[in-house]
């Protein structure tokens, strides 16, 4: 071998399979006149390249610089190999290689331009077909079963490529050149329409799908992760039985539409969101609502100031918008407001987890869906839609799953695996591997059996993925949380340590290891409830947090729950407490009389019987609902809340209430505020000078007990409020604090076993 040519093994780690990397490797050596291979194996990617040293090393420096669109490049480490009989021009693509896993398989990803251009291309052999994918989009997570990321292990398994998808597979030109999901109408999947009975519906799926959603019925629509369950948004009356179907009362549903032009219709698109929607991740994003959208769209998100909108991210979803539109060639069609309006809701009846399999839509779905979409492609794993907001800061997630599950958040330190099993609201569980944090698509609420289950397989799933064996398992101090059981079980099982996690201390916990904090912090964590140490219920905290321990600086003064986690739900009767702290307990009864229970709760109040304090920040917005009449019983959880803060934005800017607040003892007691509320006759004025009073006081509250602070950490899932955040970021700005804020997790209880992992890693590291 010449004394100028140069031999390097290359290790590539992070999301690198299942993205296009080894096609672009082979591209790249190609150019520079290298010679080796390159293939995948279980710890990510790995090359052998020959030639001159000046090359190599370009090689070496444009593998992260200009690695392709769906990768990310966590580490690439070169070290000197033994020269090889490579002659500088051949580089080939090699088998994969099994072995201990150190990569993770890409997120699900919106088919790209690319692919829809030859779906709506008459002359094209994909046209029309609703599986169309490359190595830049398409499903990767719903459908692996394992690494490395081959067919072989996922449900394209079973369709073998024909003649065609075969040669592009292999044309190194080619974007589906190793393109390990490719399929034609020819070798793929298939679309089946079904009757509720689940037989066969003649004519063309997709035209019969259309036709069904325009006459208002329910259409259970197979996705990436699951089932939706689809009607038409602008039909009243199937929107309605939609709600009966599902037994989904008031809790707003999402809407699909084709395109940003479509939404502006129905919503108010500031600066920089159309392009927000139309990120590849393909999130549901919540924005505000135009004056006309509830007549447009009756139903759809009573009561709310903003509408769930989502843009469609499959070629079967872009399909029906296609087929209302007329079937027009070509993308230009996409560039204009389309009339198409679906409602699109995750198919979990009952709150359970969603419904993956054809059989088992046509069980779990029978007597909501009168017909089925299907293909014969089956989901391997479970994930629902991501939803999120836009922020002054970007886009913060309500719930995390398709799209970013299972991206890594890379942590400041390494060590032992964690297993983090999350809390009762929202579930996620998450799982660590060296300096990474692993955290699960949405799971649910703890609240049913199967729920529970999917919990489990997550768990095993995720352990199996990452190859790893948890060295401790976290969990959240409440004892009867399913996720606290199996932790236990878990860990007796194994024989591991178990570590309890303070609730808000997680909260906080998972806004510091995100943005890489070590150390001491200060943190604001505010949400429904959660367990304090010493077993009270906590939800209105501010916290001196140091790595595997924590401080309790200050609260929220105690408010009583009449009738214990009842209150939680039932926000007149935290108005009837508040009402009972201001000497007012003889209003009660005739001022929530439509209420069966109130005598009993103004007596128990007046006895202190079954009233548990709580010092919650969640109730206290139940509280104000509760005293303006926004809401008595809230349909759904956090239903209150949301309605208070659409009717603040409606209203506008307040200034605060003098004298709204006080502080003693390093309590904030909002009972002035709350005393006023209780005579206002205005709703909206009220909801309006709730917020601003609040935005005052916790800011002055922070500057009484924590004058020389820099910066204060929020968390919990009052964080999601934006007119409270927008206006506590700005008041602290002016005093001279930063807000830190969630940006990968949720702040609500989403997030909360990411705060658990990193908690239990440094515990078991050291500070």
């Amino acid at each position: 071998m010449a004394e100028s040519v140069v031999c390097q093994n290359i290790r590539v780690s992070g999301v690198v399979q299942g993205v296009g990397f080894r096609p672009f490797v082979w591209r790249l050596a190609r150019e520079l006149g290298l010679g080796g291979w390159v293939r995948n194996d279980s710890r990510g990617v790995e090359i052998e390249v020959c030639g001159a040293a000046e090359q190599v090393k370009s090689l070496i420096d444009r593998l992260e610089q200009e690695a392709p669109p769906l990768a990310r490049v966590s580490g690439v480490v070169a070290r000197a190999a033994a020269p090889a009989a490579h002659d500088g021009r051949e580089f080939v693509i090699i088998d994969s290689r099994s072995g201990r896993v150190g990569t993770m398989i890409g997120h699900d990803t919106a088919v790209c331009r690319d692919c829809l251009a030859e779906t709506f291309e008459p002359s094209n052999r994909r046209w029309r077909y609703a599986f169309s994918n490359c190595t830049n989009c398409g499903p990767r997570y719903t459908i692996s079963r394992g690494l490395p990321y081959d067919r072989v292990r996922t449900s394209l398994k079973p369709f073998v490529m024909c003649p065609k998808c075969q040669h592009e597979y292999r044309k190194p030109e080619d974007r589906r050149f190793h393109a390990e999901a490719n399929c034609c109408p020819k070798c793929g999947p298939q679309l089946r329409l079904v009757d509720a009975e689940g037989q066969p519906l003649p004519d063309d799926p997709l035209a019969a799908t259309l036709a069904l959603l325009r006459a208002g019925k329910i259409v259970a629509i197979k996705g990436l992760g699951g089932f939706h369950l689809a009607c038409d948004a602008r039909n009243a009356v199937a929107v309605a039985l939609l709600r009966e179907r599902k037994q989904r009362d008031e809790k707003p549903f999402v809407v699909m539409l084709a395109n940003a032009a479509s939404a502006a219709m129905f919503v108010q698109m500031g600066i920089g969101e159309p392009g927000l929607l139309t990120l590849p991740t393909r999130p549901a994003i919540l924005i505000k609502k135009r004056g006309n959208c509830d007549a447009a769209l009756p139903g759809v998100a009573p009561g709310l100031s903003w509408l769930g909108v989502m843009l469609p991210y499959t070629p079967l979803q872009f399909l029906l918008f296609h087929e209302a539109a007329n079937r027009p060639p070509g993308l230009g069609w996409l560039e204009r407001a389309q009339d198409l309006a679906l409602v699109m809701t995750s198919a979990n009846p009952g709150g359970e987890p969603l419904v993956v399999g054809n059989n088992e839509a046509l069980l779990r779905l029978y007597g909501i869906a009168d017909a089925f979409l299907t293909h014969d492609r089956d989901i391997v794993t479970r994930c629902d839609d991501s939803v999120a907001r836009i922020t002054s800061g970007g886009l913060q997630f309500i719930r995390r799953a398709r799209g970013y599950t299972p991206r890594a958040i890379k942590l400041p330190i390494s060590g032992p695996s964690v297993l983090a099993v999350g809390g009762w609201f929202k579930n996620t569980i998450c799982v660590t591997r060296g300096d990474e944090a692993f955290v699960s698509q949405h799971v649910g609420d703890l609240d049913n059996a199967a729920v529970c289950d999917f919990l489990e397989e997550n768990v095993a799933q995720m352990v199996k993925l990452l190859g790893v064996e948890p060295a401790i398992v976290a969990h959240d101090l409440h004892p009867d949380f399913h996720s606290t059981r199996f932790a236990a079980e878990f860990a007796e099982q194994r024989r591991l340590p178990l570590l309890g996690v303070q609730h808000h201390h997680a909260h906080a916990a998972a806004v510091l290891a995100e943005h890489g904090m070590q150390g001491k912090a200060l943190a604001l964590s505010l949400d429904g409830v959660g367990v304090g140490s010493d077993g009270a219920a906590w939800g209105g905290e501010l916290l001196r947090v140091d790595g595997d321990s924590f401080r309790r600086l200050g609260s929220l003064a105690p408010l009583a729950l009449p009738g214990g986690d009842r209150a939680a739900s039932e926000p007149w009767r935290m108005a009837a407490a508040v009402l009972h702290r201001l000497g007012r307990n003889k209003e009660i009864v005739e001022r929530y009389a439509a209420q069966q229970a109130a005598p009993a709760v103004a007596q128990m109040l007046a006895g202190n019987v079954n009233c548990p304090p709580t010092s919650s920040m969640g109730r206290i917005f139940d509280a104000a609902a509760g005293l303006l009449g926004i809401k008595a019983v809230m349909a759904y959880e956090g239903q209150a809340a949301m309605l208070l803060e659409g009717m603040a934005q409606r209203y506008g800017d307040v200034l605060p209430l003098d004298l709204g607040w006080k502080i003693s003892q390093g309590r904030l007691d909002l009972l002035p505020l709350l005393a006023v509320l209780a005579d206002e006759k205005n709703p909206e004025r009220g909801a309006a000078l709730f917020h601003a009073t609040l935005i005052a006081a916790l800011a002055d509250w922070l500057r009484t007990l924590v004058p020389d602070e820099e910066a204060v950490v929020g968390s919990g899932g009052c964080f999601l409020n934006q007119v409270l955040v927008s206006g506590l970021r700005t008041r602290l700005s002016a005093q001279g604090m930063r807000l830190i804020e969630a940006r990968q997790v949720p702040p609500n209880d989403g997030g909360l076993s990411v705060g658990q992992a990193w908690v239990a890693l440094q515990h078991l590291v050291g500070r």
